[in-house]
């Protein structure tokens, strides 16, 4: 059913939603404007991507225009590379911004002109206290705050002071900027927040220009208005601050006069997506930079083999609700996985090699196998067939009591069919000096390929092998959580008390197919049996693959 104010428009699925069709049935909005507005001290990490989808669906659906801004307030903690790679992400993710990138440190000049604005006309003062007599000063949950003894400082004295703070005649610490708002109020947010601070530090982009940088609750809003954005879209944890960024709103002459609405932010069961705790990883050593597989950055995610359809798919499932929620991180996987079944390429690839000859192969040949069951779009390729082949050990058994029900792979004695070839026969083992299996002797069935055997040949089941003689050394990363603790966003324990141990495996000698010599990085595969692996930089001689995900649902992991 459509909408019969907007027929081009869909029925409202949320309450973001329905509040935009309202604003644009009664006039109040002509033209959406939305905004993702990363501050650039990261990389960015899966509860991004729900913010990300959701901003840039929101524009899209309802003919609007959504803006990439940069809250680059904070020196600090930020920087150049943090900034490449959250372009980088959102481009890969599929999003394109209206007009160039946009910044906070685009506006500061004018942040200024309003700071001395409120300065002037009674509503901020230049306080001061330092940082623990002002957190006394402010009171608690259940106590008022008390007025800092440099509330009723005249406004000139209060704007000369911000100009020398602005010059950089004042030392770090000794004065801020303040809102005067009300040091009683019951939102501790409105209890005179800091507007300005002193900072000596360079910026990543506008160098040594300013020696105060404005708080970010200060410059949020005001960025909204300047850029025009109609519905100001962020996490629950923001909902404390809206009435702060209302205030400004109506007391500053803005060119307009942006909303700011509250969503339920995207937690996942055993994921950390605290940009400082994720820091902290990288910075100890824990894993292998911000795009470290294992990380639930968008990057670390990429590197995995995830795709970035299955990241929307995932995002644009979730509720859109006023409320946090916890989501089972297996949601996401079945994404992944319905994803990577119905798009990955197959290939086969043997983690522990057990050396197959057959005894009446009389040359090598090329079999034709099709690159995925249901996607003929997606081609053929050649697969190496010769007198020496590798099978996975796990899938020979001594035991030739096994049924064919409880063991379907080979035995001496009997039958199983190789992937795309032929059905073969164990015939012996063969042992080294030591006794261990150093192969085994099979024969091959004539006329098996594509067919069934003759009479009294029946295999057991399927396995896959590759060629022994035209195959390529592999290195397998299997990575599985990184955290044992479901609760790894809001445990109790020291972090690193929740890493998981085997959150990596490297298997050093696996052997794959001929045609993935040729596979190009991020491309993902479905390795037969095994589960799905992207292509990663090789290690010497050797390919290397990354683990995407299992097959199924190890009740552990993607390992």
């Amino acid at each position: 059913m459509t909408d019969p104010l907007n027929p081009g428009i869909a029925p409202a699925g949320n309450f973001i939603e329905q509040i935009i069709r309202d604003d644009l049935a009664t006039g109040r909005v002509q033209k959406v404007v939305t905004r993702f507005p990363p501050e650039p001290n990261g990389y960015l990490h899966i509860g991004h991507a729900k913010s990300i989808c959701l901003n840039f669906g929101l524009a899209a659906q309802y003919g609007g225009d959504c803006h990439l801004r940069f809250d680059d307030t904070n020196p600090e903690k930020e920087s150049q590379e943090y900034v490449d790679a959250i372009v980088a992400d959102v481009q890969w993710l599929g999003f394109a911004w209206s007009g160039e990138v946009r910044y906070a440190s685009d506006y500061f000049g004018q942040l200024y002109q309003w700071a001395l604005y409120l300065v002037d006309n009674g509503l901020a003062y230049v306080c001061e206290l330092n940082g623990e007599q002002m957190r006394d000063y402010r009171g608690t949950l259940t106590q008022p705050g008390r007025p800092s003894p440099f509330r009723d400082r005249p406004s000139s004295e209060s704007r000369t002071l911000l100009e020398a703070m602005r010059r950089g005649e004042v030392a770090e610490g000794a004065m801020t900027l303040r809102a005067k708002i009300d040091m009683a109020s019951a939102n501790i947010n409105l209890r005179d927040p800091v507007l300005y601070r002193v900072r000596k530090v360079a910026h990543h982009r506008t160098g040594s220009d300013w020696n105060i940088y404005p708080s970010y609750d200060f410059a949020h809003g005001q960025e909204d208005a300047i850029e025009g954005v109609t519905h100001s879209v962020c996490t629950l944890e923001f909902a404390a601050n809206r009435p702060l960024y209302n205030w400004f709103v109506e007391h500053l002459p803005l060119p307009s006069q942006p909303r700011q609405y509250e969503f339920g932010r995207l937690n996942l069961t055993h994921t950390m997506t605290s940009k400082r705790k994720l820091k902290q990883l990288v910075d100890e050593g824990v894993v292998d930079g911000w795009d470290d597989p294992r990380m639930p950055t968008i990057s670390g995610l990429r590197r995995r083999g995830v795709s970035a359809a299955a990241i929307r798919q995932f995002c644009n499932s979730l509720a859109v609700a006023k409320t946090d929620g916890v989501v089972d991180i297996a949601q996401f996987e079945h994404f992944i996985r319905d994803d990577l079944n119905n798009n990955a390429p197959r290939a086969m690839c043997v983690i522990n090699p057990l050396k197959v000859v057959v005894t009446n192969c009389q040359q090598g040949e090329l079999l034709t196998v099709a690159n995925h069951p249901n996607r003929p779009e997606l081609g053929e390729r050649q697969l190496p067939f010769d007198a020496e082949l590798y099978i996975d050990a796990g899938d020979f058994s001594e035991d030739t009591t096994l049924s064919r029900k409880k063991f379907k792979r080979l035995v001496i004695g009997d039958y199983v069919r190789l992937r795309g070839g032929y059905i073969i026969r164990a015939d012996e083992v063969v042992r080294d000096s030591d006794g261990a299996i150093a192969q085994l002797n099979c024969s091959l069935v004539e006329g098996t390929v594509g067919a069934d055997g003759p009479d009294g040949v029946r295999p057991r089941g399927v396995i896959h092998w590759v060629s022994a003689i035209r195959s390529q050394p592999a290195e397998l990363r299997l990575y599985d959580r990184l955290f044992n603790s479901p609760e790894a966003d809001g445990g109790d324990g020291e972090l690193l008390e929740q890493i998981n141990p085997d959150s990596l495996k490297v298997v050093a000698n696996a052997r794959v197919e001929q045609s993935l010599g040729d596979a190009a990085l991020g491309v993902t595969y479905q390795f037969e049996r095994e589960g799905y692996f992207t292509r990663e930089d090789s290690a010497g001689e050797q390919l290397v693959f990354n683990l995407t995900i299992g097959l199924r649902d190890s009740g552990r992991g993607q390992g």
